[in-house]
């Protein structure tokens, strides 16, 4: 397990959080899963719940604002030093800012983008809270990617806003490059999967670590989720698509003999 009280470099995939309908029973779900403690705090945040581990903030969970009728998702936020010339990036690039830049309280300035292919993320400038606390730990935040619907499209964007590099690790069916920021990988941009279905979008998806992805996968059906397929191994550790009890995607993942654990890693 790793603490972090310093700010994410810009670019950097720093903090998640999910809005749903019923914000009681995603704590729940989540509480229990992850084993994450979930404070909510006062009217003038929206009773936004902070979920932590030792103490610490990794995620987000709050409350869908009555009359909105949008979609669950996890949402991944990209570090900035300066949101507002980060948006007026976004808008340059050919995406769209569809939450303006607004203050929240002390903590911090944010703004929610959409990519040139239709993916949603969102933009933070570290105020009182850098973002997640703990690493390398289960209930973590292990990885976030954008997966698009025009890859073509999507890897220039990126590129012209946060000034990544690239390493290319495309196959015969598919296309993903990590990103890199001075050399060190942050996250990745891909194709959506061959076999979602034709509605699902382009969207940035979030990864969090857990010590046995198959006892994990199992815990979420126990709880009313859901599992896509069986857990299966690859180079960065052995994973699963699943869904919370509100039916919002994320991805766990634990570590095996291919990948190794992380730095610092603790069960």
């Amino acid at each position: 397990m790793v603490f972090r009280d310093e700010r994410w470099p810009e670019g950097t995939p720093g903090w998640v959080d999910l809005m749903v309908p019923d914000q009681a029973k995603a704590i729940a779900f989540y509480g229990s899963l992850f084993g994450w403690d979930v404070r909510r705090g006062g009217e003038e945040t929206g009773f936004y719940g902070m979920a932590e581990l030792r103490g610490r903030p990794v995620a987000g969970i709050g409350q869908t604002p009555p009359g909105q009728d949008v979609p669950a998702f996890w949402t991944t936020y990209l570090a900035v030093s300066d949101v507002d010339r980060t948006a007026t990036a976004v808008t340059e690039a050919g995406g769209q800012i569809v939450m303006p830049v607004m203050e929240v309280l002390k903590e911090g300035r944010m703004a929610v983008a959409v990519d040139p292919a239709g993916a949603v993320f969102g933009l933070w400038e570290a105020g009182n809270h850098i973002g997640t606390q703990v690493t390398a730990a289960p209930g973590t935040l292990a990885w976030n990617e954008c997966l698009s619907r025009d890859f073509a499209a999507a890897k220039p964007f990126y590129e012209q806003v946060f000034g990544y590099g690239f390493q290319d690790i495309s196959g015969d069916d598919f296309s993903y490059a990590v990103l890199l920021l001075d050399g060190r990988p942050v996250g990745g941009v891909g194709t959506v999967p061959a076999a979602a279905p034709p509605e699902v979008p382009s969207y940035w998806a979030a990864y969090f670590w857990v010590a046995d992805a198959d006892a994990s996968a199992a815990k979420v059906t126990e709880l009313g989720g859901t599992v896509d397929g069986k857990p299966f191994d690859s180079p960065y550790g052995r994973q699963v698509r699943v869904a919370d009890d509100q039916g919002v995607p994320f991805m766990i993942i634990a570590p095996n003999e291919q990948s190794g654990e992380p730095e610092g890693w603790e069960v």
